[in-house]
């Protein structure tokens, strides 16, 4: 997804002056550098969310019901 982006907004981030500088010594497109790290990072947790739906959706179909804090408790219990 390089390039130019049609439909985009600006993103602003503010660094330290010092890691500015060491940046700079580096050839690096950092605009895309984070745009890139930004995709990744969307895309991590939209797979986290989506996980989160499937257990909460086998949770809801589960018979039985476990209430797992009175389980840890009572295991804590007995050391």
């Amino acid at each position: 997804m390089h390039g130019i982006y049609v439909l985009s907004e600006v993103v602003a981030v503010r660094v330290p002056r010092e890691l500015k500088e060491k940046m700079k010594k580096y050839l690096i497109d950092w605009s895309d550098e984070i745009r890139r790290f930004l995709e990744e990072r969307v895309k991590d947790l939209e797979f986290l969310e989506l996980l989160d739906n499937i257990k909460g959706k086998a949770r809801k179909r589960r018979r039985t019901r476990i209430d797992s804090v009175k389980i840890i408790r009572e295991e804590r219990e007995k050391r």
